[in-house]
């Protein structure tokens, strides 16, 4: 299992299915985005961020235009099983990413431009704080506008945030640390259900965990980029040709 490196600051995981390339290429634009708007805000070197990508099962379809720090990985899906929900892609990109930081992005999701801009003075000035919750911007999927919701008065903003329905991976800064070794990985709970358990035992065993009010994703952003999808187009090539 690589370590995680003191050169790389940021991973961004990203389980794809491979059959939606143009949300893919947003998602990746999205990164190099606030990759640069991180430098140009807050100095941040841009050697200091990866982008993990695994295909799930696939070798599918890559940007044309892509920066030396994306890497690609086709992983094998599971005997028997037509998705994994990005679950076992997720855990093997986190145990083979080397920052010290992990992001998680779907493919049909985005980073808004101050995503890491955002994220970076909490994860130098405090090494205990393991885990960072922004918000997200859900209005592309759903009637609530942001997720988490605004904590009620008095209560544990952070307690709040960590609740089923309420918070989405695309939320989280962690510590790869605490992901892979306190964490155990990103576990398979069972499909959809993995997201908030996991992040419930991630948030279970950090050491530190604090909320941001910073928007710094934008869930469904892919939505419509890809309607059909590349392999089933494929499909339906390979069989008007038989």
């Amino acid at each position: 299992m690589p370590k995680a490196s003191p050169d790389i600051l940021f991973s961004v995981i990203t389980p794809s299915r491979g059959d939606r390339p143009r949300a893919l290429a947003q998602a990746v634009a999205s990164v190099e985005a606030a990759v640069e708007f991180a430098r140009l805000r807050a100095g941040l070197d841009p050697a200091r961020v990866e982008h993990l990508v695994g295909f799930d099962g696939v070798d599918g379809a890559r940007p044309a235009s892509a920066p030396a720090s994306l890497r690609f990985f086709v992983l094998p899906r599971r005997q028997g099983a037509s998705s994994g929900f990005g679950n076992h892609i997720r855990d093997a990109l986190m145990r083979a990413a080397r920052g010290r930081h992990l992001l998680l992005l779907d493919d049909d999701n985005v980073l808004t431009e101050n995503a890491l801009a955002s994220f970076l003075p909490h994860v130098e000035a405090d090494p205990a704080a393991d885990l960072v919750i922004g918000r997200v911007d859900t209005s592309r999927a759903f009637a609530e506008p942001f997720l988490p919701r605004p904590a009620p008065a008095g209560a544990d903003a952070v307690a709040d945030a960590v609740r089923q329905g309420n918070i989405d991976p695309l939320c989280l800064c962690l510590a790869r640390e605490l992901a892979v070794v306190r964490g155990r990985g990103w576990a398979d709970e069972g499909g959809y259900e993995s997201d908030f358990l996991n992040i419930r035992r991630y948030h279970r065993r950090a050491r530190r965990a604090l909320r941001i009010d910073d928007v710094v994703g934008v869930y469904d952003a892919g939505r419509g980029l890809d309607p059909e999808g590349l392999n089933a187009r494929q499909k339906r090539a390979e069989q008007a040709g038989a």
